[in-house]
């Protein structure tokens, strides 16, 4: 299935080629797809799949947006 990533901030550098349809097995969940960025699961604040906050174990879907933010500082 097909699914469009972007990854922000300090993590902006595992965004895929191809983002905008990245392949991913059917049942993948938000872990499978960190697993497959080489992203760790410890840097990751919050991820949003189709504009709504998700858990590591939501299930992805064809078609889903997904978004991966780490934790973000200000001053």
């Amino acid at each position: 299935m097909h699914i469009s990533v972007k990854c922000f901030a300090t993590l902006a550098k595992h965004t895929p080629p191809g983002a905008d349809s990245f392949e991913v097995p059917d049942g993948a969940t938000v872990s499978d797809l960190l697993a497959v960025l080489g992203i760790p699961a410890a840097e990751v604040k919050i991820v949003f799949v189709g504009g709504v906050a998700a858990a590591l174990d939501a299930v992805l879907h064809d078609g889903c947006r997904v978004g991966i933010f780490p934790a973000v500082g200000g001053g």
